[in-house]
């Protein structure tokens, strides 16, 4: 047997071991970029086979929360990709105003950059005390990173651009100050949001939501999954509510395309039919 199909085996008893100790299911992630990132964690910690790897996860979980940190990725912006913000205010806000009251889910929340996006563009519209925020992610600390709303000052003016290009009605530097070596943005911004540990693996729904936003998630997934989490997010919503994916996601091939209508095709935002 040549190195990469043991190699194979090791990486899916590896996964299994982290889902019957930690009960994180990775099992039905894309191989590809789970490969990746294991030999990531593997090499960083200088260890020498994914077998070695296993052993010391099942039995320190410090060594679980450092792989755990390389399987969840971090990575995003305030106002990532401005147009999907510029199309939420322009095309989907509009229909939001109807609602007496809404729900909004953030499914992959990571640090919260899209969380504190989605908070300040709501604000901006005048629909922030109406809207009750849900934010969640499989990884506690990148929970408690959103919850505490600092981040880097060398990312701020990347920020700023981007709000700038989503739509802004006010100056990005109305929402935050300077201190602790970082921006720190208002607290009231996360006063009405609901922070939750949370798998589109393994958990249920939230209901009767009015927007979703789960951007650069499901790319990681293999088919059967993303079809899983999308099941999920249909019978989150209401009926007329708003998905929101990212740029390289789409419902194109999803068993259950047919529960969602195109409502800005470029952007990636679906609205779910009535029936």
């Amino acid at each position: 047997m040549d190195a990469e199909k043991v190699e194979d085996i090791e990486i899916r008893l590896l996964l299994e071991a982290i889902y019957r100790r930690y009960h994180y299911d990775f099992r039905n992630y894309a191989q590809a970029s789970i490969r990746r990132r294991l030999r990531q964690a593997r090499e960083r910690m200088g260890i020498k086979t994914f077998s070695a790897l296993q052993d010391k996860l099942l039995h320190d979980p410090a060594v679980a929360g450092q792989v755990l940190r390389f399987m969840t990725v971090q990575v995003s912006d305030f106002f990532r990709d401005p147009s999907y913000f510029r199309t939420l205010r322009e095309k989907v806000v509009p229909h939001l105003r109807t609602y007496p009251s809404l729900k909004v889910w953030i499914a992959g929340c990571s640090a919260g950059e899209e969380l504190h996006s989605l908070a300040i563009l709501f604000r901006e519209e005048g629909l922030e005390e109406r809207t009750l925020f849900y934010a969640t992610d499989i990884n506690q600390e990148a929970l408690e990173i959103a919850a505490r709303g600092i981040y880097p000052l060398d990312r701020l003016k990347a920020f700023t651009e981007n709000h700038r290009l989503s739509g802004g009605k006010s100056s990005l530097s109305d929402y935050y100050t300077t201190g602790y070596g970082g921006a720190v943005f208002d607290k009231s911004l996360r006063e009405r949001v609901v922070f939750s540990d949370h798998s589109l693996v393994t958990d249920a729904v939230f209901s009767e939501m009015h927007l979703i936003s789960c951007r650069n998630v499901m790319i990681y997934f293999d088919r059967d999954l993303q079809d899983r989490a999308i099941a999920l997010f249909r019978d989150s919503l209401i009926r007329n509510g708003f998905l929101g994916l990212g740029s390289k996601e789409s419902l194109r091939f999803s068993a259950h395309s047919a529960d969602f209508a195109d409502f800005a095709r470029e952007e990636k935002i679906y609205q779910r039919r009535k029936a």
